[in-house]
């Protein structure tokens, strides 16, 4: 009886898990440069169930199998392109990337699903690179983030949105000269005379990771790379699908409608499991103040 009160109140704990998660992506659903994150629920490994005892003249009986509940795993944050969206503000910037990858057994472009992913045929997983603006926290750490509404200080230093200095392709932060209205960035990040055109010799940094899944975020939009699984992060180069659009703002790319359906979904799921460990209640409470009486 306690094995159905353990496996329901596990249940109860990945739903209100997987409850949060949407409602986490609904919440960020208009933040800038937000990515959606799916919750990845498991089951604990099956146990085999036999018959023991008896006759030692009768073979064991195998009786079947039995789950022991499920847990969420972990989540998974969709690292897709948002939907670009005008601000009119020079000092807002969006990444627009679709960079491919070959795969290297037939070295022809991976065609990516709609998560940004590939499985060969062996199991092998390919994720598609994405850009991310590069960063520095108070605390001197690198940090991607694809929230471009950055802010000018008074002395020209250009911030996140989060007080992170904004670095340029060499790891420096970067500093404007002149006025703000004269600040004009081209396709590649590279900072240009809004008069004539011609390059100021400084350009935004921004990386490349080959494999976004290995980023952690650190909330505010900022994610880190520990390169747990030879995961690296490398300057644009010249020839990659990106580009840079000031005086834009990329949008999440939560689905609100799919959000708003996984959210009920886990509502429901939880309520079916509260019954579950409600009905083991009230058959304890018998068990121990009705048949312990007789």
């Amino acid at each position: 009886m306690l094995r159905g009160l353990y496996t329901a109140t596990a249940g109860m704990i990945t739903q209100q898990r997987r409850h949060d998660t949407a409602t986490q992506n609904i919440v960020n659903a208009n933040t800038t440069g937000y990515k959606q994150v799916n919750s990845v629920s498991r089951s604990f490994p099956e146990m085999l169930i036999t018959l023991v005892g008896g006759d030692a003249n009768v073979p064991t009986k195998r009786l079947g199998r039995l789950n022991t509940g499920v847990f969420a795993e972990e989540s998974l944050s969709m690292n897709l392109q948002g939907a670009i969206m005008e601000s009119g503000q020079k000092s807002d910037f969006a990444i627009s990337s679709n960079l491919s990858v070959n795969d290297p057994q037939t070295g022809q472009p991976v065609a990516f699903d709609g998560s940004g992913k590939f499985v060969r045929a062996d199991g092998t997983v390919i994720y598609q690179p994405q850009a991310y603006f590069t960063v520095r926290d108070a605390e001197g750490n690198t940090r991607y983030t694809r929230d471009g509404h950055f802010q000018v200080t008074g002395t020209g230093e250009l911030l996140s949105s989060t007080g992170a200095q904004v670095l340029d392709n060499n790891g420096q932060p970067v500093v404007l000269t002149g006025s703000v209205d004269q600040f004009k960035v081209d396709e590649q990040g590279r900072l240009v005379d809004a008069v004539t055109g011609a390059p100021m010799g400084v350009t935004l940094g921004i990386s490349v990771i080959d494999q976004p899944n290995q980023l952690v975020r650190e909330g505010d939009g900022n994610f880190s790379l520990y390169d747990q699984e030879g995961a690296t992060a490398r300057m644009m180069a010249v020839g990659d699908n990106v580009q840079i659009r000031q005086g834009y703002l990329e949008g999440s790319n939560v689905d609100a409608s799919q959000a708003t359906v996984d959210m009920n979904a886990a509502y429901r799921a939880y309520e079916a499991n509260q019954k579950v460990v409600q009905f083991y209640d009230r058959s304890l409470d018998k068990a121990v103040n009705d048949v312990g009486r007789v």
